[in-house]
């Protein structure tokens, strides 16, 4: 009689076979379920309040559109009512410490926790291998917050249409503004911060290798990236625009305006005075209407304001860039965490 029989293994060679992705992705779903419903649990949240409000605002808004005449004071009342629905959300502040949430109570205790309690080491005796361990549970969490920060982001764009298309109202608001409200939270770039915060997360958590010092660095390593891309990176996205046309107003991004005359600088103190002395002949001439404009005035002494910015319809692009070095930079630090997982002593 004759058996098949297993080919023999070196002497010696006591590793055990490699796991299966799915039976990974099995174990990585039994563990950390608790955290993928919490985090469903808080986007729901967050989804449903804006949910409930966003209609309450579609509601007011299509009261206040279709009330005639529109400069009665019923009118009046109900574009103002519709106008204070928007705060506190108006620029959508509260909404953008989501991303920093995900990072910091799903991404940072990831494989902090696992590495604060030692239980890693049973895991890497299974047949898990340190880089297939820790891709297992990288990879579906991120793909799983990442496309509800995408869904929350349909809800926000149908949220804040109202106010969009409401020119007409005090609040109407900017697709591009410097401080990256409105802009993170109406594009694809609101689920590249999650996911950015969601490896910033990962990364902490392996670098302290405690939950509690992740959360904080996390949250801190988010705070400075997104004052650093609000206020410094997104406006070089592509070259600025120049120009001394003065109808240029919102939506466009205002950066920076400035004076000349016979094509040399003037400074701001000596256009306030000019104004000022301009004001006062067209009010001794008795031609200064309340609250005229006063460019058109001073531009016919020779000054002329030049204006850059960045126009409303770079929106898009600007999304694209954005969520472009986001995903270049997540994938850098997921790849970073594997990196250092790999190297990590036992």
């Amino acid at each position: 009689m004759t058996a098949l029989q297993e080919p023999a293994r070196p002497e010696g060679d006591a590793r055990p076979m490699p796991v299966p992705w799915r039976r990974m992705a099995w174990v990585t779903w039994r563990q950390h379920r608790t955290a993928l419903a919490g985090a469903a649990a808080f986007l729901g949240a967050v989804a449903g309040g804006m949910w409930l409000v966003g209609l309450q605002v579609h509601h007011a808004y299509a009261a206040a559109t279709a009330c005639h005449p529109a400069t009665s004071a019923a009118c009046s009342d109900l574009a103002s009512s519709f106008n204070h629905m928007a705060l506190p959300l108006f620029n959508g502040y509260p909404l953008l410490a989501v991303p920093a949430l995900v990072g910091a109570f799903a991404g940072a205790p990831l494989l902090a926790r696992e590495l604060e309690t030692g239980t890693f080491r049973y895991a890497w005796t299974q047949g898990f291998g340190r880089s297939r361990w820790t891709l297992a549970k990288l990879v579906p969490l991120a793909v799983a917050v990442t496309a509800g920060a995408g869904g929350l982001t349909v809800l926000l764009w149908w949220y804040y249409q109202p106010y969009l298309a409401g020119r007409n109202f005090a609040l109407s608001l900017n697709e591009v503004s410097p401080l990256a409200s409105l802009f993170v939270l109406r594009g694809v770039a609101f689920a590249a911060w999650t996911l950015a915060a969601f490896a910033i997360g990962v990364l902490a958590g392996v670098l302290t290798r405690r939950v509690i010092p992740a959360v904080a660095a996390t949250l801190a390593a988010y705070a400075g990236l997104a004052a650093a891309a609000g206020l410094y990176l997104r406006e070089h996205y592509l070259a600025p625009l120049v120009t001394s046309n003065p109808s240029v107003r919102v939506p466009a991004w205002i950066l920076s305006r400035h004076w000349t005359k016979g094509g040399h600088p003037v400074s701001q103190s000596v256009m306030s005075q000019v104004f000022q002395r301009e004001a006062s002949r067209l009010a001794g001439e008795g031609r200064l209407p309340r609250g005229v404009n006063m460019i058109p005035y001073v531009t016919r002494h020779g000054y002329t304001q030049w204006t850059t910015y960045q126009p409303a319809s770079r929106f898009w692009p600007f999304q694209w860039i954005e969520s472009g070095w986001l995903l270049a930079l997540s994938v850098l630090l997921i790849g970073a965490t594997v990196w250092l997982v790999r190297r990590r002593a036992t």
